[in-house]
């Protein structure tokens, strides 16, 4: 028997993976990121933080379910992030 992984898809739900998650986030603030990501691993030593920890297999389910980047661990795809988000905004 292998060993099951419980990841979230890209509709949110989550399901088991034959493979580990690439990619760590929280729950409730809909973050994700490395899972060597300095910020994460700080709210983890604090505690607390790991009852609302998720992973997604990449970074296309995680988009999906509606998690953004992390700002210290992704800056590139962070800012790719939030200048569409600062786009959408202006053209409502």
């Amino acid at each position: 028997m292998s060993k099951a992984w419980r990841l979230v898809g890209a509709d949110g739900n989550s399901y088991d993976s034959d493979r580990p998650g690439a990619l760590g986030g929280h729950r409730r603030s809909r973050i994700y990121g490395r899972l060597d990501c300095r910020a994460a691993l700080q709210a983890i030593a604090r505690g607390g933080y790991v009852k609302n920890r998720v992973f997604f297999l990449n970074q296309t389910d995680a988009r999906a379910a509606g998690y953004r980047p992390c700002a210290v661990c992704l800056p590139q795809d962070y800012a790719r992030w939030k200048m569409q988000q600062d786009q959408a905004a202006a053209s409502r």
